[in-house]
């Protein structure tokens, strides 16, 4: 069953990451242009596409929202008090809390649950990604702001970020029965940015770790790798009781909660000049570890080990 998991769900999402790593030691990929396509075009297209077009009901998606901002702020505060304890400098602060707060839920998360489950798994991801995305350029904008030595205005950026317009006008088209499907010259561009979010991004990651120079993972590290991948799945298991989430939904929500940290927390370390070195490392080993975190998980709920959660 192991083996059968990773070869149809993990593998083929570390295929295409290892091409981009391939890609990018023989040709030199610009990452900022790549992240920029990714951001800018790929995404917010994903994001009104199927969050317009999406069957699941408005109240269920509301959940799903309010879910995923709880697991976000139960990750926030493990970290609160691992920080606490171990006293550590404020930049290595802020970077963990990103990095265990705010997880891959675009270029991980799509591809993972188009592949682990049914048709639901992509549309459920639709709700956790537009939350993510929100929280990557508020919450993660703040946090990377406040670990730096050179402070910068933090809701400049988030106003520049197209995916929280691309939520709204989604929304809007989806309380009209989405009329913007019948203009063909437009929809058809935006579909087609939709269906390839999936292999674009993942080559976007795997440039990103190939351009990673990382510590060990020991230490802060080390506790920062088990909080997102084993912490995540445990809260997420107890949220699911707690937000009255059943069968398949609930499976898909413990299984993205397994995501590895965003990409995104590594370029908004950077970018503020928060320890990005840190973030980078756990982008790059979090999402080497996933895939076997990932494969054990789906083998745990398949066997019927959460009853709750039968995928």
């Amino acid at each position: 069953m192991f083996i059968q998991i990773f070869v149809e769900v993990c593998l083929p999402i570390l295929v295409l990451i290892g091409l981009g790593v391939g890609l990018d030691r023989l040709f030199g990929l610009d990452l900022k242009t790549l992240v920029k396509l990714n951001l800018y075009l790929f995404v917010p297209a994903f994001i009104l596409v199927r969050l317009s077009t999406s069957d699941l009901a408005g109240v269920i998606g509301l959940r799903v929202v309010a879910f995923t901002v709880s697991v976000i702020l139960s990750m926030g505060a493990i970290s609160w008090i691992v920080c606490a304890i171990r006293r550590l400098p404020p930049g290595e602060r802020y970077a963990m809390k990103l990095s265990t707060m705010i997880y891959n839920s675009g270029n991980w998360g799509i591809p993972l649950m188009s592949l682990a489950f049914s048709e639901l798994g992509a549309v459920v991801q639709v709700f956790v990604l537009a939350t993510m995305n929100l929280t990557s350029f508020s919450l993660g904008i703040f946090l990377a702001n406040a670990g730096s030595n050179e402070r910068k205005g933090w809701f400049l950026p988030i106003l520049r970020q197209p995916s929280p317009y691309a939520i709204l006008i989604a929304l809007i088209l989806r309380a009209m029965d989405n009329p913007l499907e019948e203009v063909a010259f437009l929809w058809a561009p935006l579909s087609y940015l939709a269906d390839g979010l999936v292999a674009f991004a993942l080559l976007t990651l795997g440039v990103q770790l190939s351009k990673t120079r990382p510590p060990t993972p020991r230490g802060t590290l080390g506790i920062t790798l088990f909080i997102r991948l084993i912490g995540g799945p445990i809260v997420a298991a107890g949220l699911t009781r707690l937000f009255e989430f059943e069968g398949e939904i609930a499976a898909i929500l413990i299984v993205g909660a397994a995501a590895p940290t965003a990409v995104n927390t590594a370029l908004l370390a950077h970018e503020f000049k928060a320890d990005h070195r840190f973030a980078a490392a756990a982008v790059l080993y979090s999402t080497l570890f996933a895939a076997v975190i990932i494969t054990v998980l789906l083998a745990v709920l398949r066997a019927g080990w959460i009853p709750w959660a039968m995928p």
